[in-house]
């Protein structure tokens, strides 16, 4: 068998033994959840652990529509009155990240506690 050969044999079965990390299922993921209702969020903080994928539940409650948003954390989603939807965010250091409902700002505000 030639160098050549041998040298890609050599690579591709180091490749087949190096372990492969596997994301965790969505089952496994931390959840939180949020409610929109009356121009307000409901709990105004959700805590998290740090360093790990999360998933916030956003439910808007009414009347009319709401949006999860995170100007930081460069994430937003609306919701038309009745639905709920997931954010997934990347893991965070420790700290507190400010969320609000953009169609209610001046009342509807809350934080993401990463402890």
């Amino acid at each position: 068998m030639s160098w050549p050969i041998k040298k890609i044999l050599t690579a591709s079965l180091a490749a087949l033994l190096i372990p492969i990390a596997v994301p965790a299922s969505a089952e496994d993921m931390p959840t939180v959840s949020v409610l929109f209702q009356n121009g307000r969020c409901i709990p105004e903080t959700l805590t998290v652990p740090a360093g790990v994928r999360f998933r916030v539940q956003a439910t808007n409650k009414g009347p009319g529509p709401a949006e999860f948003e995170s100007i930081e954390l460069r994430k937003e989603s609306v919701l038309a009155e009745g639905v709920t939807r997931s954010v997934v965010f990347a893991p965070l250091k420790a700290g507190r990240y400010p969320f609000f409902d953009d169609f209610h700002p001046g009342t509807a505000k809350g934080w993401i506690l990463v402890k």
